[in-house]
């Protein structure tokens, strides 16, 4: 059972919708850009900062995440960045993606918005025409920084809004909650462009509830803990809300300590409409394709539940009607067989 459900991980149309495009960034590719942009690494050698990647939870990954990020630098680190991790997912027969990266980091070290954009969106229209994965970008702000440089990083955003599908919100989760950023989610909202916000993953069912009620976000990222609260189960499930969530992230950040204790069928039982990514899958161990592995390895995942995974993560992206359709056909066609 488990090689066949294998088998149809691996040879069905997938999306992506949580991914960090600075999370993708791999050791080797790190020390290529630190040689090409002479920036000094704490780490003496690819295992050094490989061995660095074990973390007890969010803030200890942060750590190391935001330290990885000096590399980037010029238009072209943007695109290498994203176009290495297009290559990697398109041989996961992953054909869509919805993608965060995190400006106000990039900012912060003087590098201009217009630069991250020009290589990134490239690398995203490149992926599109030579290997067929539609993308949507994701701008997310940062939590830990006040909603201040948030909406002074609206504001230099504005101009590119043809390049920009959606906001997020990320980063540490506990200690800022998302009512700290009611106003500039609402300017979002003026500007008729999706939401998304982490909610649920370390931080407490009632960040979950914000999200809903006072930033009126269209996905929650995670949600973990919304399970911990039947009347969010309830609201979750009645208004079809997506938990984009991320099993092997999880597991590396000790959101679960087990594998086999992870929520994702659990969230189905509910009637949550949850679907699976990798986050930061340089950090955690796994792009796409080694989550639904690792969950069909470790949870009694069925054939159905696969099924409706894969469904979920079409229905739940920031497409038209016609491409929902033309993708969810050719999922079906695979569970046909």
């Amino acid at each position: 059972m488990k090689e066949e459900l294998l088998q149809l991980a691996e040879a069905m149309p997938k999306a992506e919708l949580h991914l960090h495009i600075e999370g993708s960034l791999e050791p080797e590719l790190v020390f290529k850009l630190a040689k090409r942009n002479q920036v000094q690494l704490d780490y003496a050698s690819v295992e050094n900062l490989k061995a660095a990647y074990s973390f007890n939870n969010l803030q200890e990954f942060l750590d190391v995440y935001y330290a990885g990020m000096s590399v980037l630098l010029t238009e072209d680190d943007f695109y290498d960045l994203t176009w290495a991790y297009l290559q990697r997912v398109h041989e996961e027969k992953v054909v869509h993606v919805e993608i965060f990266f995190d400006p106000q980091a990039h900012l912060e070290r003087g590098v201009p918005l217009t630069v991250q954009l020009a290589g990134i969106h490239g690398a995203l229209e490149a992926g599109k025409a030579t290997l067929g994965i539609s993308y949507r970008l994701i701008l997310s702000f940062l939590r830990h920084l006040p909603e201040s440089s948030a909406l002074e990083t609206l504001e230099l955003a504005k101009p590119h809004l043809d390049q920009i599908d959606g906001f997020g919100l990320d980063s540490s989760e506990k200690g800022f909650p998302p009512e700290n950023f009611q106003q500039v989610f609402a300017e979002c909202k003026k500007l008729g462009k999706p939401i998304t916000v982490h909610a649920g993953e370390e931080g407490p069912p009632e960040y979950v509830w914000q999200a809903l009620d006072l930033l009126k976000v269209d996905r929650i990222d995670h949600g973990n803990r919304a399970l911990e609260d039947d009347a969010l189960v309830e609201r979750l499930a009645k208004d079809k809300m997506t938990l984009t969530v991320c099993p092997l992230s999880n597991l590396k950040l000790c959101v679960v300590e087990d594998l086999k204790e992870h929520p994702l069928l659990t969230m189905l039982d509910k009637g949550l409409h949850a679907m699976v990514n990798s986050d930061d899958p340089a950090y955690f161990g796994g792009y796409l394709l080694d989550n639904y592995r690792a969950l069909i390895e470790q949870l009694p995942v069925t054939r159905q539940q696969l099924h409706q995974l894969a469904r979920n993560a079409f229905t739940s992206a920031w497409l038209s009607d016609e491409d929902k359709a033309r993708h969810l056909a050719a999922v079906d066609e695979v569970f046909a067989g």
